[in-house]
């Protein structure tokens, strides 16, 4: 009969290590996940709000201004012309008159920009709004499962790391886009990727102090990831999409019609006020 082989023998504390380090590691990529997809949501959701809904807010401005002149005219008070004036200039600011003779002089002068060869001023490129704020549910499962197997952090080599970062570098423009055919052809691309993650090998002597320095990094790294969230939530636009966090499309469609509703009250209220009803 065949001897029993050998059973190897595992350090308590590095099963332990590596058992916390895996817990933390899912738990960084999951935070790090949800921290590109808000945003995401959040550039194309201030791209979409601007594109749909800043004519609305201009044209708000807009009767604001003329609902004060209005008044100012009827009433005479120098508070009401004093509103009057900081709505208009809400509409129509004031010129930096710095800038205007400066740029005077540099015609005089025959410094211009361009323009005067016949080229035209550049018109500003206006980027493409997305279909959809939020990337539907299968590119988000795309990305996700990359960004678990291909996350430049999840290596130590250098070179490794800036392949990987070069790699995630088009998984994020392409999850920018909610580009699933694109996710899914870098998911096959990186299937063919061995990947080294230069860690030392298990049972050795290097092994345990890797693993006690790469769980203290996980660690402040997820806190970091923690506040970067925080301070994406709290900022001005993350404010605005927390009023409706899980279906932030819908949430323009209401954010539009209380704009039309605020719209209408404000002219019927400069109707009102010119004699016009």
């Amino acid at each position: 009969m065949a001897a029993d082989s050998p059973v190897r023998w595992i350090d308590p504390e590095e099963q332990q290590l590596e058992e916390q380090i895996a817990e933390t590691e899912a738990r960084w990529v999951d935070a790090e996940v949800e921290v590109e997809t808000l945003r995401v949501e959040l550039d194309n959701f201030a791209l979409v709000h601007h594109q749909r809904l800043g004519p609305m807010y201009v044209r708000l401005d807009e009767l604001d201004a003329l609902i004060a002149e209005a008044t100012a005219a009827r009433t005479g008070d120098p508070e009401d012309i004093r509103r009057a004036f900081e709505a208009r200039n809400v509409v129509e600011p004031m010129p930096d008159l710095e800038a205007f003779f400066a740029e005077a002089d540099a015609a005089a002068r025959g410094e211009s920009d361009g323009a005067a060869e016949g080229d035209g001023p550049e018109q500003p490129v206006i980027p493409q709004a997305p279909q959809r704020i939020r990337p539907d549910k299968e590119a988000q499962r795309l990305y996700r499962d990359l960004a678990r197997r291909a996350h430049p952090d999840l290596a130590q080599d250098p070179a490794e790391q800036e392949l990987r970062g070069a790699f995630i570098a088009r998984v994020n423009e392409a999850y920018a886009r909610g580009d699933v055919l694109a996710l899914a052809a870098l998911a096959e691309e990186w299937a063919g990727e061995t990947g080294d993650t230069g860690a030392p090998s298990e049972g050795t002597p290097e092994r345990l102090a890797w693993l006690r320095q790469r769980l203290d990094w996980l660690t402040a790294r997820l806190r970091r990831i923690e506040e970067a969230r925080a301070e994406l939530v709290d900022s001005p636009m993350g404010q605005l999409l927390m009023l409706l966090p899980d279906d932030p499309d819908a949430l323009l469609e209401v954010l539009a019609e209380q704009l039309l509703e605020s719209v209408a009250t404000r002219q019927a209220e400069l109707d009102r006020l010119v004699g016009t009803v």
